[in-house]
Parts: structure tokens; C-alpha cells; sequence
């Protein structure tokens, strides 16, 4: 080969390397498998949102999105993640996977019983409100109809989610944002993925506050609270983003704002986030009640990923949360000290304060950029 053609094949091979890695996710992008009892436009669905924009960024790698029954029951989570992906335009590269839809144990006849004794907080029952779907044609659909393209992983949740972990040993952070039933089947079932997991980043549980679903109790960790009680007793790095938190985080009308009423930013997304704004919020929705406000809940699990930063008040103790029968079922309760005398307890990280206003930019504008995302190629 002569001396020009070499150069020129060199040139292109390294223009070719230099193509394929400025588009491609940087080695340092964190691993991520989304765990959700997902939902169209609701926490859940936010999250979806951010996920994607952020991966098209190349600042995050989403392995899949495991879907299971709290918001909702499974089908109708299901329907609703696989819209979302296909909305968004990555339903070929972040695949939706079906994991448990009923809690380890705590099923209608015991929630009604552990009702009695401790009152409703604020009533939220998720797909306990409503009678679970049987077939497709007890689905509802999103507001711009079912998937067309997406469609279901033939593996299930679980499986999944052993085998990710187990691919990529050390790697692979869990936002956990539903009910933890999906997870504690998978370390029961192959508890060798236990020291393999790099994370788990929960949105769950009330240590110092009062609960919502009951008194004591919020809503992730009281849908299944064995699956909770299992999961804080592992030996894997954890964060918990509880309602301690949560509670500190609103949405006001003006903040609302910055996200559906920027003309030069309106798309799919934005226009669904206005038709969907009642669900969470007091009163009737900011369209008809300004003074409204709405907790942020789920959506500060990746921003946390992103950048632990985020949170400006951590403190580190070991956690618990009562699986037992009675009123307090699904309390989580926290010791800065020793834990108790018996109880295998891990010392995780909880976060109690964030900084809202970082947060907020970081928000609107992950749900404001255009759909579907500009992915790389």
C-alpha cells in the first residue's frame, strides 16, 4: 500500500473513531434501571421525561424501565410506560419490562382491616382505589391513545433485573420509585446480586414526619411494606428520599408556570402536564386555583443521581420499616444511634433537605425541551 492511500485510510479510520465516540454515551454515564409503578404524566412519568432527555444527552444510560402495581395496577402501568417510551421516541432504546403485580403480602382484606385501626392520612390508595384491569379493554389510555410501536419486553421484571445487575457487576444504580416488590423478589431469588449492585436510590418512606397513605405510613413503602422491610436490611449502598424531604419541595403556581405557559417551549409533553395537573395537587388544579400547590416526590431521586449535591441536608442511620399487621404497617422508623438489639439493620443515607431552586431549573428544563428527544446516532 502506498504512502497516500495509508494516510488516507488512517484518516478515515480515525475520523470514523472520532464520529461513533462523540456520539456515543461517555464511559462515566451512570447505569440505570428505572423501578416504577409507573404512570402518564405524574411523578412517574416525569421521571420517564427527564430520563430520556438526560440519556439523549448522554449523561445517563437507561438498561429499562420495570414497572410495577402501586400508582396503578400493572397492566394499566404497564400501557402507560410503554406510551411514554414511544412518546418520547426511545422505545428502541429503553425497553419496558413487567414485574409483580401484588404485593409479598399485604392485600385488600388486610389494608381494610389496618384502615380501621389507623385512619386514612390522606386517603391515596393507588390501584386499591380502583378495580384492577383484566384485559385491554379494561385499560384506560393516555390522553394521545395507546403505543402503536413500543412493545413489551418478553423477559420478565425480575429476571431482568438479575441479569443486568449480574452483566454489569458494580455498575448499575436502582432508582426505586414504586413499591419495592420487583426488587425483593430479585435479591430473594438470586441474592447473589446483592453485593453486586452499585445503588439504590428510593423515593419512599417517612422517618421523622408523618406518613400520607396512613399516619405513619407513605405510600411506596405502605403498598408492600415486607418488600421494604426486606430491602433496607441489604448490604447495598441506599439513599432514601422520604417524605421528610418531599414535603420541602412544592411546586406553586408561578414555578407551574415555567413549565406550561412558556409559549416558545410548548410541546406534548407541556400540554399534558397542564391536562393532567389535578392529580397530587390541593384544591381544583392551578388553572383554576392559583393558590394550589403540589409536592415533588419521585423526580428527586434522579436528580440525585445526577449530582448527590442536589441534597443539602443528608444524615446517615439505619433505617427500618414495620412489615407487621396493624396501624403501623409500612412505618419507617430511622436510629442515628445503635440499631436495635437483634435487628440487621444497614446504615443508609437519608435526605432531608434539597436545594429547591437548583432543582426546580434542573426540572423545568428537562420538561420543557423538545419531544420527541433529539437522540444521538
Amino acid at each position: 500500500m502506498n504512502k497516500i492511500k495509508r494516510n488516507t485510510l488512517l484518516s478515515c479510520v480515525f475520523a470514523l473513531s472520532v464520529s461513533v465516540f462523540a456520539h456515543a454515551a461517555p464511559v462515566s454515564a451512570p447505569k440505570v434501571i428505572i423501578d416504577s409503578d409507573y404512570n402518564t404524566l405524574s411523578d412517574d412519568g416525569q421521571l420517564g421525561v427527564m430520563a430520556a432527555q438526560l440519556q439523549a444527552d448522554g449523561k445517563i444510560n437507561v438498561l429499562g424501565i420495570t414497572v410495577v402495581s402501586g400508582n396503578q395496577w400493572l397492566k394499566q402501568g404497564v400501557a402507560d410506560a410503554l406510551k411514554s417510551v414511544e412518546r418520547l421516541g426511545v422505545e428502541n432504546q429503553i425497553g419496558v419490562y413487567s414485574g409483580a403485580n401484588y404485593a409479598l403480602s399485604h392485600d385488600i382484606k388486610t389494608i381494610r382491616k389496618e384502615l380501621e385501626l389507623s385512619g386514612k392520612g390522606d386517603g391515596y390508595l393507588g390501584a386499591w382505589s380502583s378495580p384492577e384491569p383484566m384485559t385491554e379493554k379494561d385499560l384506560k389510555a393516555p390522553p394521545d391513545g395507546f403505543a402503536t410501536k413500543a412493545k413489551l419486553q418478553s423477559k420478565d421484571a425480575v429476571d431482568f433485573i438479575v441479569e443486568t445487575v449480574k452483566k454489569y457487576p458494580h455498575e448499575v444504580s436502582i432508582l426505586a420509585i414504586g413499591p419495592l416488590t420487583n426488587l425483593a423478589q430479585a435479591v430473594h431469588k438470586n441474592p447473589e446480586i446483592v453485593p453486586l449492585i452499585k445503588q439504590i436510590i428510593y423515593m419512599g418512606g417517612a422517618v421523622d414526619v408523618p406518613g400520607n397513605t396512613t399516619p405513619t405510613a407513605e405510600f411506596n413503602w405502605w403498598f408492600d411494606p415486607e418488600a421494604a422491610h426486606i430491602m433496607v436490611r441489604q448490604p447495598i449502598p441506599q439513599v432514601i428520599i422520604p417524605l421528610d424531604v418531599t414535603n420541602t419541595v412544592v411546586m406553586d403556581k408561578k414555578k407551574y408556570d415555567r413549565i406550561v405557559n412558556d409559549p416558545a417551549k410548548q410541546t406534548i409533553i407541556t400540554k399534558m402536564f397542564k391536562q393532567l395537573n389535578g392529580h397530587g395537587y390541593t384544591g381544583t388544579g392551578f388553572e383554576e386555583d392559583p393558590k394550589s400547590t403540589m409536592n415533588i416526590w419521585d423526580t428527586l431521586t434522579i436528580a440525585y443521581l445526577m449530582d448527590p449535591k442536589f441534597a443539602t441536608e443528608v444524615v446517615t442511620e439505619f433505617v427500618d420499616v414495620d412489615m407487621n399487621f396493624g396501624k403501623n404497617a409500612g412505618r419507617s422508623v430511622g436510629y442515628r444511634g445503635a440499631a436495635p438489639a437483634g435487628e440487621k439493620l444497614q446504615k443508609v443515607k437519608v435526605v432531608k433537605r434539597f436545594d429547591n431552586d437548583r432543582f426546580f431549573d434542573f426540572y423545568t428544563d428537562l420538561l420543557t425541551r423538545p419531544v420527541p428527544v433529539k437522540l444521538s446516532k
